[in-house]
């Protein structure tokens, strides 16, 4: 995390790039799972227009690499080389480091306001999923102590906020609202001030509810693959891209970039060694937002999440994919179509399953809903044939402006 990386000028970072870029593309050759890199001279790729003549390398891709050649698919070395692995709905394995920042989740800390002094109630999970550990790293870099609370159990947190003096949050953009409200009720004066949120969206008007009660949040754009791809600063114009990815945003399932401001999907090139993606493909949509941030920060702005490229969706901080709505049907032989539903209920993301069956009882499918979604859900039974069939199996009804 060196503050002067976030202010080189474009001739300084594109000759660093042109380095960075080269040593990356040989680093992902040396590896068995990059056969479509063979061919590639590594020293020539050293700008941005050389990137984009490489193939994409989608999310289904590492998953089908996974299943042939476990757990990583030959795109990292082996797992005893990393103090962690995780895993992701898919499944999808990720390694990871705790030292260093691996992540680099304290550039987004530090540009939050969070530092020395600060308590960090780190509401994101800790078990097999990285967000909680990524964010634990973050907090570390940047000096301040943590919290790991975790998900669930709000009373708790709202009692150990006022025992351990959290003066800063990190979690999903709603669930802080959940523990204020919670503290509320049980007479608690917390001593939160500040927020670092990412794992779903932030809608206005709950930024303005924590604003209301003194508390500065910002957000970040990261996943479990790629780690920071792109943050907030104080300014909150755009999201800053983070320095040690490249971002590109391209057409849709082409991997052609597109022009500067146009939206499409948003593909992200690491240059961590240890796992070095090449282009790899989010499915998440965004746009270049012109000019520098106002804070004195000079990488590219995105404009934010703009939506899903596919029918992948995000619902309380966890992905839900096709591919899992086809294992839920395929799970329970009284299933006959599934119908995914995200929506929201005030501040809070809500999971309707729409499932076509000829019996009565919604309970009776609840087990393997969460088997395949990981995720409860609100189930509403319709009779055999009366889902559209217009290739939908995951709908997103909520509204983002």
């Amino acid at each position: 995390m060196t503050q002067d990386l976030e202010h080189r000028t474009a001739d300084e970072r594109a000759a660093d790039l042109a380095t960075a870029l080269a040593a990356q593309i040989a680093s992902a050759q040396a590896l068995s799972g990059y056969a479509a890199l063979s061919g590639v001279d590594a020293s020539s790729v050293t700008t941005m227009a050389d990137l984009a003549k490489l193939p994409v390398l989608r999310k289904s891709e590492l998953v089908s690499a996974q299943s042939s050649t476990p757990p990583l698919g030959g795109l990292a070395g082996p797992v005893s080389g990393f103090s962690h692995v995780f895993q992701s709905p898919g499944p999808i394995y990720e390694p990871g480091n705790i030292d260093g920042d691996w992540f680099r989740l304290g550039r987004f800390l530090k540009a939050a306001g969070i530092g020395c002094g600060d308590v960090v109630q780190n509401c994101f999970g800790y078990h097999l999923t990285p967000a909680g550990m990524m964010f634990e790293s973050g907090a570390r870099a940047v000096g301040a102590t943590v919290l790991p609370a975790g998900t669930g159990q709000t009373e708790l947190q709202a009692r150990a906020a006022k025992d351990v003096g959290s003066t800063a949050y990190a979690g999903t953009p709603d669930y802080l609202k959940v523990i204020l409200e919670k503290a509320d009720e049980m007479g608690l004066e917390l001593a939160i001030k500040k927020a670092a949120v990412s794992g779903g969206a932030l809608f206005p008007s709950l930024r303005q509810y924590y604003a209301d009660r003194g508390i500065a949040c910002t957000q970040c754009y990261a996943t479990a693959d790629l780690g920071l791809i792109a943050y907030e600063s104080e300014a909150m114009e755009g999201m800053i891209v983070d320095e040690g990815v490249i971002v590109e945003i391209v057409t849709p399932g082409t991997g052609d970039p597109v022009a500067e401001g146009e939206v499409g999907e948003v593909v992200v090139t690491t240059l961590n060694p240890d796992y070095p993606l090449i282009r790899f493909a989010t499915g998440d949509m965004s746009a270049v937002l012109a000019g520098q941030s106002p804070c004195g920060r000079t990488n590219t702005r995105i404009k934010g999440w703009m939506g899903r490229a596919d029918q992948t969706t995000k619902i309380k901080g966890m992905f839900v994919r096709p591919e899992q709505v086809a294992q839920l049907v395929g799970s329970h032989d009284a299933i006959d179509r599934a119908r995914i539903v995200a929506t929201r209920n005030g501040e809070m993301d809500e999971m309707i399953v729409k499932i076509e069956t000829n019996l009565c009882d919604p309970e009776a499918f609840q087990d393997a809903i969460v088997a395949a979604l990981k995720l409860k859900g609100q189930v509403e039974l319709v009779a055999p044939g009366e889902l559209p069939r217009d290739g939908i199996v995951i709908e997103d009804i909520r509204k983002y402006d």
